[in-house]
Parts: structure tokens; sequence; C-alpha cells
């Protein structure tokens, strides 16, 4: 079989894989978010942190609620850190540095998973487990909670009311992401991931020198930082690393992960709001946008320019030869269109143009399909802005899903769309005016911009993933790409929940001949060029400056 076309077939199976469980899985999260019933478990937990799971919030309550529980868990995963050296099973490992605890504190808070640091060499089991994988698990459950707060404002209708945070936290938790993780976890065992306590194995190479190979609970955080799009891999080399990801099994596994709830909220939406064809527009949108990055990524790595390019039949360097050039491509689209940043090949070894791709992806807002819950709610804003200029063009007073997108409601969305392009673009700015980006860079001219380009977008946008070669573990960038996250997370969410707020007070509308028709392949494609135009406008200057400028001038 060729490469070509087994890459093909992968993508084809990819695809059957998440047509055939959007349906029921969409359709289960629903009912865990419309249930009035609590679980045992979830009984226990309300009484253990004092919490009322039937008491509604307004907006802004939920909203205190969303940032306090993140601020004291950005609290404690720094503690942790710092004191890991004298906790059991520390393996020896130091306590993490303050600039650097609190650029992983907030990382894993925020569902970014940036790592400046070896997770092999740096953090304990104890760390790893209580702190990094846990978080795994609830900064997940956040972004689902505040997307199913925003969908409960379009379904609701002269309320304020938008659910409790803290029943939607532990039920995304406790009846999706840990269900899910464990049979996940147990097919990455059976491929060959590890998953124990031991100590570290000190090992003589072929050289003669002596290696330290760290053991760990690694199928298990795999599995929630692929499903819960976090991206924080147990050790350095991440899902390249054969401990982590074995074969191509494995990587097609871990890619339905990263994917699988994304897809699927949108027919969790379209059952919310009472209309199954809202869901499947949606979702068309984002499927688009993802399919379009796979083939041109793909299609780039294959016919990559150069000598040795043409000889190994692709641009191979700095990727997995059990993967190639087809799997390593569909991995890296996917993993910058949601929020994951995991990776199995180096993003800073692709071409110009195919990192330019990449950071696209990103640049989107991550809506195709996106992070677990934040891909949603992203995509229904830009929603919301498509139906408004498409209301501007008729003469229309736009209207969604029976509610009438108005002045709060466009403004408190336009708040949201220029949230992460400031955050990226003022702060790669300030990165290259101080000695402290220059530095940080491998490379010089476009790739070395495209460096410090690329790890603005990927923390302002949660991703997480980076361009290898760029040098971030310093005071400087640990605290700047720290507050890109944090304020690249929750600021956004604040509109999102003050939208959401404003939609569930309003009466609805009652449709009309001139209602537009946002189920409709028109609006699908409406809303795919409103994403585009925005953020060609907004990125395409810095993008010619990096990724284009290194890919039409190689």
């Amino acid at each position: 079989m060729s490469p070509v076309l087994a890459d093909v077939l992968q993508v084809a199976a990819l695809i059957a894989a998440l047509a055939l469980v959007h349906r029921p899985l969409g359709d289960y999260m629903a009912r865990v978010f419309s249930s009035e019933k609590h679980l045992r478990v979830e009984k226990w937990i309300y009484r253990s942190v004092g919490a009322n799971p039937n008491a509604e919030m307004r907006w802004s309550a939920y909203l205190r609620a969303v940032l306090a529980f993140s601020a004291v868990s950005v609290l404690l995963l720094y503690v942790l850190q710092r004191v890991q050296h004298v906790l059991p099973l520390s393996l020896g490992f130091e306590a993490i540095t303050p600039d650097q605890a609190f650029n992983t504190a907030a990382s894993f808070v925020s569902n970014t998973n940036w790592q400046s640091y070896s997770g092999e060499t740096a953090m304990s089991h104890v760390t790893q487990t209580a702190g990094l994988a846990v978080q795994n698990f609830v900064s997940a459950a956040v972004g689902i909670a505040v997307a199913v707060a925003l969908v409960r404002g379009f379904a609701r209708s002269r309320t304020g009311e938008l659910g409790n945070f803290w029943a939607d936290l532990v039920r995304g938790t406790v009846r999706i992401l840990i269900p899910i993780s464990v049979i996940a976890a147990i097919l990455l065992v059976a491929a060959g991931a590890i998953q124990n306590f031991g100590g570290i194995h000190e090992l003589t190479t072929v050289t003669g020198q002596t290696q330290s190979i760290s053991p760990g609970a690694v199928a298990s955080q795999e599995a929630i930082k692929d499903l819960g799009t976090n991206g924080g891999g147990y050790f350095n080399a991440n899902s390249a690393h054969p401990f982590e990801n074995p074969n191509g099994f494995s990587n097609l596994l871990t890619i339905f992960l990263l994917l699988v709830i994304p897809f699927s909220l949108p027919r969790t939406f379209g059952r919310m709001v009472g209309n199954v064809k809202q869901g499947y527009a949606i979702v068309a949108a984002m499927g688009t946008i993802w399919f379009v990055g796979v083939i041109l990524v793909t299609w780039i790595e294959y016919a990559h320019p150069g000598t040795a390019s043409q000889l190994a039949g692709g641009a191979m360097e700095g990727k997995e030869q059990r993967f190639g050039e087809g799997a390593s491509s569909l991995f890296a689209v996917s993993t910058t269109m949601t929020s994951t940043g995991s990776v199995n090949s180096f993003h800073d070894s692709f071409s110009g143009l195919s990192g330019g791709v990449l950071l696209l992806g990103m640049m989107l807002g991550e809506i195709a399909p996106g992070g677990v819950g934040s891909g949603l709610y992203g995509m229904l804003i830009m929603a919301v802005i498509a139906v408004f200029l498409a209301g501007l063009m008729v003469g229309r007073t736009p209207e969604y899903l029976g509610k009438k997108i108005g002045t709060r409601e466009i403004k408190f969305a336009a708040c949201y769309i220029l949230i992460t392009p400031a955050l990226v673009l003022v702060g790669t700015a300030v990165a290259m005016a101080l000695p402290d980006g220059k530095e940080a860079m491998t490379n010089v001219g476009a790739h070395g911009f495209s460096e410090v380009l690329y790890a603005y977008t990927s923390a302002s946008n949660n991703n997480g993933s980076a361009f290898a070669g760029f040098g971030a573990n310093t005071p400087f960038f640990n605290t700047t790409l720290g507050l890109c996250m944090l304020l690249g997370r929750f600021l956004p969410m604040v509109f999102v929940l003050a939208l959401a707020g404003s939609l569930a007070e309003q009466k609805p509308v009652p449709e009309t001949a001139g209602t537009l028709r946002t189920e409709k392949p028109l609006f699908t494609g409406l809303l795919v060029g409103v994403i585009l135009i925005i953020t060609g406008l907004t990125f395409f200057p810095a993008l010619a400056l990096g990724p284009l400028a290194e890919g039409l001038g190689s």
C-alpha cells in the first residue's frame, strides 16, 4: 500500500469514527446537562465543598464561581510544585522555580498545558498525577460548563439564570471525562503505553553513555490530555515519545480523542436549543475548516522542495518514521485547531507554509472544532457576528435562534474576538523589542520571528504547542506567557457569560419569512467566510512577516 493511500484511509477512518459517535455522545451530553438528578458520588462532592447544585445562578454569579475555582486551582498547583521535593514519590527532583511554577500552574488551569520544562526530569509522580492530571480533568470541565451556560442562554427566555456552575463542573468530570478516559487509558495500555509508579531506571546506551528512563502513570494522563484537549505530555517529546504513543493505532486513537468531544458538542447544542439542524450547521463549519487544513498541510509536506525531502519522499525532518508525513500532518492540524497542544512531531521542522497553516488554525480562535467547550462557545460567538453582518446587508434586525442580536449582544461578541489578537500581537511586539525575545530564538529571520509569534499565539489561545527550538524557560517568558494564558482563557469567558445572561433575559422572537435560516448550507458558508475574513484581516501582516515570507522565499 502506498503511503498516500494509507494516509487517505486513515483520514477516512477517523471521519467515520467521529461521525459514528457524534449523535450518541452529543445526545448523552445533552441529557447530562439537562438532568435534574444527581448521582450519589456527585452529592458527596457537593457536600464536601458546600455547594447547592440546585441553586440557579445568574451570569455574574456563574462567572464568580468560575474565577474563584480557577484562582484556587492556580494557587494549589503552584504550591504543589514548590514543595514537591519534600513529598513522597519525589524521584529526587528539586522544587520548581517560582517563575516556572507560576507558568505551569497558569498553563494547566487555563487548559493550555504549555510546558517550559521536561516532564521526565522535573516533575514528581505526585505533581504529575495529583496536580497536572487533576487539572487536565477540571480545566476541561470548566470549558464545557461555560459552553453549556451559553447554550442555555439561547435556549431559555425571560430569565437571567444559566444553571449551576458546580453542578455543571462535577457532571462534566464525573459523567463524561472520567468514564471515557478510563476506556481510553485501557486501550492505550493495550497498545503499549506504560502505566506504573516505579523509580528511575539507569540504562547504558549502545554508545556506552548512561540514560535515565522515567516511568509513570502515562496512559491515564495521555488519555485525559487528549480527551480534554489539554496537551501536556508526561515526557518532553510528548506524543512523539514511544511510551506515550507507541504505534499507528495509538496515534489514530489519540487524534480521535482530541476531536471527539469538540465535534460532538454541536449535537449537544442542537438538542438543548430544540433544533438539531442548528448543530449540524455549526459542526459543518468546523469540519470544513479542519478538513481543508488537513489537506493543505499534508500536501505541502509531501511536496516540500529540497533534495533531501525529494529523496525521502517528503519532508521527514522532525517527524517520527513510524508515523510519516500524513499522520504527522493530521495530528498537527488537529492539535492546533483544538486547544490541545499535544504533538507527535516538531512543528518547528514543518515547512514555512505548513507552519503558517498551523498558526492560522490557532489564530482562528481554535474553533475548528476547538477545545472542549471553548470551541463551541467560540464558534457560537462567530455565528452571532455572522448573523449581525447578514442583518446589516439586508436591512433587518439580526436574530439568531429566536433572540435579537442588538447593540449589547454585539458589543460582548466584539470584545470577545478582540482579546486574543491583542494579546498575541502586543505580546509578540514586546518580546521582539526586548533582548529576551531575540535571545530565545534559535533561528534568525522570518523563521525566528515565527517562533516568537507561535509562542504568544499558542499561549493566548490556550493551545500549548510550540516551535520546539524556542527557548521559553526564562523569567520573562514564563511570566508573560503565563499572563497571556490566564487572560486569554478567562477574559473571553467574561463576555461569553455576559452574552449568555443577556440572551436568557430576552423573550423569544417569532420566526417570519424574512428570518435568516441559520440551519442552511448558505449560513454555514457565510460563517466560514466571516471567520476567515476576520482572522485574515487581523493576523495577515504578522503571518506575512513570518511563515509566509519563509515559505515563499524558500
